[in-house]
């Protein structure tokens, strides 16, 4: 698939729109009256200090938390209140700060549990493991097989993820979010406990995912590198409120992000 150019991306449709999204619990603010949209095809990054409200903003997009005020609208319809698992089926596929897999299992059957979702055939039939539920998964064992190649982890597709180091675990979580065939993919701190070599593997897997797969993604990320480099636009929290809004270079010259990253008044 063609890469997204800048002038695509410009002029691309809305796939996300978040509207004056507040969340509170009991006397605390997590968020207040934020918005910002993402663009089909860009990778949209989510930034700011510890404590700001990052991961609340992508656990209200996926369904974890829903807003006390504001609405969320994805492929332009406003979404009732709904579940994660409803948020996953609609199209919207989720990695975490720390790696959630399935340590016991390999590989490959932790990136096949992406796939549960594209599954029609029922649990009957494939506790059989016969017929036309044996024909279901080879074919999604064959897409489970593409995912592993295109992230190079054909020589631990065998190994239980418990046994792999943290930058693996990391790639396998991700390929598990891949074999959901997401229409939006969101990363919350994908570069987390990583070493530099990790981080340019990741970085380059991320792009390949914008533009081999076409998936757009947004993801949080406290390395102001990684950010500058990977997202086409860049919103800014501070305390639960949006300060800033724009392209990595607008982002990076606008005073108050510099003064939210260095503390400066606070």
């Amino acid at each position: 698939m063609r890469a997204p150019s800048p002038t695509d991306i410009a002029a691309g449709e809305v796939i996300l729109a978040v509207e004056n999204v507040s969340l509170g619990f009991g006397g605390v603010k997590a968020l207040t009256d934020v918005s910002f949209d993402i663009r089909k095809g860009e990778v949209r990054a989510i930034i700011g200090p510890n404590g700001a409200g990052k991961t609340s903003m992508l656990n209200c997009i996926n369904g974890f938390y829903h807003p006390t005020e504001g609405r969320i609208t994805f492929k332009g319809k406003t979404r009732p209140k709904m579940r994660p698992h409803e948020a996953a089926a609609g199209g919207i596929a989720r990695t975490f700060q720390n790696v959630a897999l399935f340590k016991g299992m390999s590989t490959l059957d932790n990136i096949m549990a992406g796939r549960t979702l594209k599954m029609k055939r029922g649990f009957f039939w494939h506790v059989l493991r016969y017929g036309p539920a044996m024909d279901e998964e080879i074919a999604h064992r064959r897409s489970v097989e593409e995912i592993i190649d295109f992230l190079e982890i054909q020589h631990i597709r065998k190994v239980p993820v418990g046994k792999l180091p943290y930058g693996l675990q990391k790639r396998v979580e991700l390929g598990r979010a891949l074999a959901m065939e997401p229409d939006v993919l969101l990363l919350d701190e994908p570069m987390a406990g990583m070493n530099l070599e990790e981080k340019e593997d990741m970085c380059r897997f991320i792009l390949d995912v914008s533009n081999q797969y076409g998936t757009t993604i947004a993801l949080i990320e406290h390395d102001m590198g990684v950010v500058m480099d990977l997202s086409d636009r860049v919103v800014v929290l501070e305390y639960g409120r949006k300060i800033a809004d724009g392209t990595p270079d607008e982002v990076k010259r606008d005073q108050r992000v510099i003064d939210a990253y260095l503390g400066v008044g606070h």
